[in-house]
């Protein structure tokens, strides 16, 4: 039996309805494993019901909307191994499966010397399960996982030596900040604080890298500002319209001399030559990007400048971040020989429900 498949096999998974084995190991509570059930079959309804609709925007509690595809990734079950064809959107059922994509692009950067560390984005309605139905919340209000298809999948990467940096546990314990929340209310992405909290842990796993403490390292600025913003789901509404939210950002970049603090910051800009690539869907460029992704200067790409010191090389895309983005990071290496020999680390952040809710996941020679 290959390896990974001889990985794979060891995790065995009961379902929702028990608690989810992982090397045997308990992964959930049968109580939580009973919550899980009923909140995976409550995203599943809600997404169906928008679909006949054809509606993208679900109105939760308390001005939140969650987008309708998002809620059907929930509700999809298991979307690796044999039951992804069933739950994948992929237009080719043998592009559905995630884990042999993402295992192969695993194996060509070790092949090219470069580190790959997968930061999946969390549903916005595992972090909020309340916001989406009063049903949902947890006795006392104590956060508890409601992913266990993702822990267990996470757990399968990690087997087959995949790092992963499994945000949830972060989202959780900081969802009811007084700062903010860590998702827009009106939008599909994470908030600008959820990007200050991702690149805070991505920079301490790059830290410890030994090649970090040689790269040159540029001293950047940050400020917080307050925004309006007109989401994406806000804009896809049917229906009246509420009033449009407004979002802590923290702006990220140099200040000339002489410059007054009323003229803001310029952003760092992204560096191709940079030894660490941030690759992904949207995520890697909301409030970064500027026009539809809302602001620039305040995005992951520019967290990650002023907690490393430098910014990072960005190869994102507005659709997925699953085949696309890598297609793009294969013609950037195409179109210069030497691009990939310059990079020591990919930072590989996309939605986590990118993992059925794409067209495919297909192998991508990035690496000659």
């Amino acid at each position: 039996m290959p390896q990974p498949l001889r990985r794979l096999a060891l995790t065995v998974l009961v379902g929702l309805s028990g608690a989810a084995v992982v090397n045997g190991q308990s992964a959930s509570s049968p109580e939580t494993a009973k919550a899980a059930k009923a909140f995976h079959a409550q995203c599943a309804a809600r997404a169906k019901a928008a679909e006949k609709k054809y509606e993208m925007t679900v109105r939760g509690q308390g001005g939140w909307m969650f987008f309708a595809g998002e809620l059907r990734h929930i509700g999809a079950g298991q979307f690796w191994g044999s039951p992804a064809a069933k739950a994948s959107q992929a237009v080719m059922a043998h592009n559905a499966d995630p884990l042999p994509a993402i295992l192969d692009f695993k194996a060509q950067l070790d092949k090219a010397g470069i580190e790959l560390l997968l930061v999946p984005v969390p549903p916005k309605a595992i972090i909020y399960p309340e916001a989406l139905s009063p049903a949902l919340a947890a006795p006392g209000g104590a956060p508890q996982r409601l992913d266990p298809f993702h822990r267990e999948f996470y757990d399968v990467l990690k087997a087959n030596g995949v790092e992963v940096l499994d945000l949830v546990p972060e989202f959780l314990s900081h969802k009811a900040d007084a700062a903010g929340p860590v998702y827009c209310r009106q939008d599909t992405h994470w908030s600008g604080r959820a990007s200050v909290l991702a690149s805070r842990r991505i920079a301490e796993l790059v830290k410890a890298r030994p090649w970090f403490g040689a790269i040159a390292k540029t001293r950047f600025e940050a400020e917080w500002k307050r925004i309006p913003l007109s989401g994406d789901l806000w804009l896809g509404l049917t229906q009246a319209q509420p009033p449009r939210e407004t979002l802590p950002l923290r702006f990220v970049g140099t200040r000339a001399r002489g410059v007054k603090a009323q003229a803001g910051l310029k952003p760092a800009p992204t560096n191709p030559k940079s030894p660490v690539v941030l690759l992904g869907d949207s995520h890697a460029l909301v409030f970064h990007a500027g026009g539809d992704m809302h602001a620039r200067g305040a995005g992951l790409a520019d967290q990650l400048a002023l907690d490393l010191g430098f910014a990072p090389d960005v190869v994102a895309v507005r659709g997925s971040g699953a085949t696309p983005a890598r297609s793009n990071l294969m013609r950037r290496a195409r179109a210069d020989a030497g691009y990939l020999g310059k990079k020591k680390l990919v930072i590989w952040c996309f939605s986590a429900r990118e993992f059925t809710e794409t067209m495919g996941w297909q192998k991508v020679p990035v690496v000659r």
